[in-house]
């Protein structure tokens, strides 16, 4: 039987068609069956509509801004309409600039390098690691993972009111944790940053894939967010916000794009103006086709209705929490608690498992690709296990052994493009592997569980 109710609700979309829908993987145990992917918090599978857009301007491929040829004038047209799509995805203000980058974490650099001097940062432990650590030119308060949205708002503001001396201050902070997949107060926290003259960058890229997010109904300074997590390829991200900063700071990268006049003096050197215009931080070759992938996607998830979206996100949320409630050994992990909202990213620990082998397990025998580790977020996933900082445990590597204690967990993630088998296959197999154990044997090979080829079935 289905976990899930007959939706009547017509408020509920169907599953979003994606890349990789029909892909079948071999099971350890024998035969094939269709991939589960379930890892849409690292990288969401490209959106069909998104695939289709880009091999459709392929055969068209030009280099953009300065090519006097027709085809290096439409791709610059593309490139520059892409920069307008995501700016009204956004929701950004007039004179907010839409900057494209490789990636969240390209973006939040870029930001760390615009800082001006003496710039005080205060940023939440609970942080992912690509918000967490580009600060390093700057005076960064962490801040202790909160337990409620109310304690946040606290924890901020006795810090910022506490800082000294007074001066140009910015607080980093998560849309939806991409650990827990809690959305977090981000509209009380940019008052609050506001109230005490900071500034307040959103990492949104756990966030914007799931949730409608507006820079201006938000009241945040920046927004960055990756295209992998959008629905879209790979190597593509944004920055978008205000432009003071970033037009006052020296070009993110030096070259081609980013110079409005280059001059030589008569000193042998050379002078330069830069752009003050995103172009500023843009310098070099620009992915076009990654940029028009972004803002295919934007334009898919805003036609098929961010309500729908999120409706059938909910149900899926609903069914994973209330299957995996059923399994007395499997603890959910959480900072705010059961009632607070969430996106599709939960994260468990079981019982009896290590985290690494149970992912294995669920890779090589049901063919569902789950994420297991730290998720770059060690500080968050060490506080919420209770552990001690020196327990075993890294990103993506763990050292124990199948049947041994470490430091890890189990990621299931979910989206647009999950159909509801994913959902039912999941549940079913945590609940098989409780019960019954793994079917095979599994050994620890390069810092990764793996099945052991050499072994037979156990029975």
């Amino acid at each position: 039987m289905s976990v899930f109710t007959a939706a009547t609700d017509r408020s509920i979309c169907a599953p979003l068609p994606v890349l990789g829908k029909d892909v079948t993987v071999p099971l350890v145990t024998g035969g094939e069956v269709t991939y589960a992917a379930l890892d849409y918090a690292a990288s969401a599978p490209a959106l069909q509509r998104v695939w289709d857009d880009v091999a459709a301007y392929a055969p068209y491929y030009g280099s953009v801004h300065r090519g006097a040829g027709y085809l290096s004038q439409l791709s610059t047209d593309l490139f520059e309409s892409s920069r307008v799509t995501v700016a009204e995805f956004l929701g950004c203000r007039a004179d907010d600039q839409v900057i494209f980058t490789r990636s969240t974490t390209d973006s939040l650099n870029l930001l760390a390098a615009a800082l001006p001097a003496d710039c005080q940062v205060f940023v939440f432990e609970t942080e992912h690691h690509a918000s967490l650590l580009p600060w390093r030119d700057a005076r960064v308060t962490y801040l202790n993972a909160p337990r409620t949205p109310a304690q946040a708002v606290e924890t901020l503001e006795r810090a910022l009111a506490g800082r000294d001396p007074y001066g140009p201050a910015l607080v980093c902070v998560t849309g939806a944790s991409n650990v827990t997949g809690e959305l977090w107060p981000v509209k009380e926290l940019a008052a609050a940053a506001h109230a005490h003259g900071a500034r307040i960058v959103l990492d949104a890229a756990q966030l914007a894939p799931h949730h409608p997010v507006d820079i201006a109904e938000l009241d945040v300074d920046w927004v960055a967010f990756s295209g992998h997590k959008l629905y879209a390829p790979f190597g593509s991200g944004v920055l978008a916000g205000r432009s003071d900063w970033l037009r006052d700071a020296e070009p993110y990268l030096a070259g081609g794009g980013a110079s409005r006049t280059v001059a030589r003096r008569t000193d042998g050197g050379v002078d330069v103006e830069w752009h003050t215009t995103a172009a500023r931080h843009e310098a070099g070759s620009p992915n076009v086709i990654g940029v028009y992938s972004i803002a295919s996607a934007c334009k898919a998830l805003t036609e098929a209705g961010f309500d729908s979206l999120v409706a059938r996100e909910q149900q899926l949320v609903t069914a994973v929490r209330a299957g995996l409630a059923e399994v007395p050994e499997v603890k959910v992990l959480s900072l705010f608690g059961d009632d607070a909202p969430r996106v599709g990213v939960i994260s468990f620990v079981v019982e009896g498992w290590n985290s690494s082998h149970f992912a294995a397990a669920l890779s090589a025998e049901y063919g569902i690709g789950v994420r297991d580790g730290l998720f770059c977020a060690h500080p968050l996933v060490r506080t919420l296990l209770g552990s001690d900082p020196q327990d075993i445990g890294e990103c993506g590597a763990p050292e124990a052994e199948p049947g041994q204690k470490s430091l890890n967990a189990i990621r299931v993630s979910f989206g647009a493009g999950t159909p509801d088998e994913h959902i039912e296959r999941f549940l079913k197999a945590v609940k098989e592997l409780v019960s019954e154990g793994a079917q095979w044997k599994y050994r620890t090979e390069d810092g990764r569980c793996v099945p052991d080829r050499g072994t037979a079935a156990q029975v």
